[in-house]
């Protein structure tokens, strides 16, 4: 098969999440053990470290990623779902999978297909472990692809596990609670193990705690030892000053991902960092730095209040559920512009009525949706917006729909694309350079 057949292979003879929602969601994690097995268990022979949480665990990753990466280690890097390319999943040192590594790992475990009928995400991971065990990478950042006891992912022992937060989100596969949720995401702790919890939530902490100590796993939360003193958006840069509470020290930071929600995921890092120190890993202050600094160039990271466009500014943003719209809304309450214009997808599975609640209702809306069958309607999304408020038209996709926002917007306006991973990876952002 070539690359595309193998795609399409991949795509339609397995349940892809992404695609079709919870029945593509496997709840154990016996196909990924026989898979990795059959493969002679990649995912033991290199050192890992697992990310999980509700929002920011992609952008953590990739900060850690960068700053090993700066540090000289060879680094590997998984993550999902993919903006473009299929291989954006999987990547060393910030390169993506070879075609050649995705036709021959299929054609190999195609037996193991044809007698588990695992899930997408269930090989992919399995791919990626494979990948990183050939190419013999000092140690992989190994995000999460929902929740963390069930997580395909979880059949590794890493160095350290990390949580970056806890929000209602895929309530009908991890609880309809912040409590529910927490201890789903708390199966990635694991026994003697250290794990950095992000931000602390009453409801939460002692959810951790205590799977923590069933463990004995050293557990630190991330928020209570440092937070951020100051901050500064400039061109396209975010400059932090972070405060450690242990000795009253300021660090400055500069980060190239410019959302004022990165400060929150830039202090989950820093104590990440702190741990894998203690252990031993050689991450310098200039690796950190320099990691941070570069993160978008050295890993491949888009989508996160990433400027493609000026006068009128276009911004894209991943964000999906209700707390990373929140996020993004006190993001814009930061933002300078004359007018807001607001393109929004959603997939039917979300908190699609809290989401709308949470949107301005100044701005101008365009209705549209991604090109996959777990997209809710645009014409049924702006009917539950405009029952809130929320009018705006209706576009068969994206690019129509910026087309359009770019044809009526002034110069000193402000066009965001949000509300689906989907949505904006299906932006041509090539054709938008070119006009």
């Amino acid at each position: 098969m070539t690359y595309q057949e193998t795609l399409d292979y991949l795509y339609h003879r397995l349940p892809m999440f992404s695609r079709i929602g919870s029945a593509a969601y496997k709840k154990d994690l016996f196909n990924t053990l026989d898979l990795c097995a059959s493969v002679g268990n990649p995912e033991r022979k290199f050192k890992t470290i697992h990310v999980a949480g509700t929002n920011g665990k992609g952008s953590v990753s990739h900060m850690l990623a960068a700053i090993f990466q700066k540090a000289g280690y060879k680094t590997g890097l998984y993550t999902s779902p993919h903006l473009k390319d299929f291989r954006e999943r999987i990547k060393i040192n910030g390169q993506m999978v070879t075609e050649d590594f995705v036709i021959g790992f299929t054609k190999e475990i195609d037996p193991m297909i044809t007698k588990l009928s695992p899930s997408f995400f269930e090989i992919t991971v399995a791919m990626a472990f494979q990948y990183f065990a050939e190419n013999k990478v000092d140690i992989a950042v190994i995000e999460t692809g929902l929740g963390g006891r069930l997580d395909s992912t979880n059949v590794i022992t890493p160095e350290l596990s990390v949580i970056t937060n806890i929000g209602l989100d895929h309530m009908n596969l991890l609880g309809d609670t912040l409590e529910a949720i927490a201890s789903e995401k708390a199966g990635i702790i694991k026994k003697n193990v250290p794990v950095v919890i992000g931000e602390t939530k009453p409801e939460t902490k002692n959810i951790f705690i205590a799977k923590a100590k069933l463990e004995n796993a050293p557990i630190s939360f991330a928020d209570q030892l440092r937070y951020t003193a100051n901050w500064a958006y400039e061109h396209h840069q975010l400059k932090v000053d972070i405060l450690e509470n242990s000795s009253q020290e300021q660090f400055h930071y500069q980060l190239d991902l410019p959302g004022y929600y990165q400060t929150k995921n830039l202090v989950t890092v820093l104590e990440s960092i702190h741990q894998l120190q203690k252990m031993g890993w050689d991450l310098t202050l200039t690796a950190i730095h320099e990691g941070l600094a570069n993160t978008k160039i050295l890993t491949g990271l888009h989508g996160r209040w990433e400027t493609i466009h000026l006068h009128p500014g276009v911004i894209l943003d991943v964000a999906h559920n209700e707390a990373g719209m929140q996020q993004v809304i006190s993001q814009l309450e930061l933002t300078r512009y004359k007018h807001l214009h607001i393109i929004l997808g959603m997939v039917k599975d979300k908190e699609i009525e809290k989401v709308l609640t949470l949107m301005p209702q100044t701005a101008k809306y365009y209705f549209t949706q991604a090109s996959i069958p777990r997209a809710m309607p645009a014409d049924v999304l702006a009917e539950k917006a405009k029952s809130l408020g929320l009018t705006g038209k209706i576009f068969e996709d994206v690019q129509m729909a910026l087309e359009d926002a770019l044809l009526h917007a002034h110069k000193d306006d402000l066009i965001l694309v949000c509300g689906s991973v989907f949505l904006v990876g299906e932006v041509d952002v090539a054709r938008l350079k070119k006009n």
